[in-house]
């Protein structure tokens, strides 16, 4: 499948053939940590099958086990956009959220489950609106 994405700024771009099978939820405190969220969803992508344009930053964070990976995000509005070996870059895991096919790629996997905030297997139980919603002056959410 050919996929495009960029970041939220158009600073940065790219295309890929991927395999839309290989879609993964990382539940990870890390990936909850990088991505403000409480999962990050990733498709791998060899390096061969990317095309990037412009220029990302990279912050290469050290495991415990010693692993070096490199975060790679746009210096101008900071979108997430893959990690990858930061000694051996053979594959990129791209950010599901910055690629425009997403809606397309549904995960095929789950992994760190055990650090997965319990309250994600309720979220269809809970209110939901079309748009998003509005907040007065006091911070107070309006319907």
């Amino acid at each position: 499948m050919r996929i495009t994405g960029q970041c939220h700024c158009g600073t940065i771009s790219f295309s890929a053939i991927v395999d839309p099978t290989r879609v993964i939820a990382c539940h990870c405190t890390d990936c909850q940590t990088f991505s403000g969220a409480p999962f990050r969803a990733v498709l791998p992508v060899a390096v061969e099958d990317l095309t990037l344009l412009g220029e990302p930053r990279h912050y290469v964070k050290v495991a415990a086990s010693g692993n070096r990976r490199a975060q790679a995000f746009c210096g101008t509005c900071g979108t997430n956009l893959y990690a990858t070996e930061a000694d051996n870059q053979t594959v990129f895991n791209l950010r599901l959220g910055c690629i425009n096919e997403r809606a397309q790629l549904q995960p095929s996997a789950q992994i760190w489950v055990g650090s997965a905030m319990p309250w994600l297997t309720e979220l269809s139980e809970v209110r939901s609106y079309i748009s998003g919603l509005t907040s007065n002056e006091t911070g107070q959410i309006q319907k």
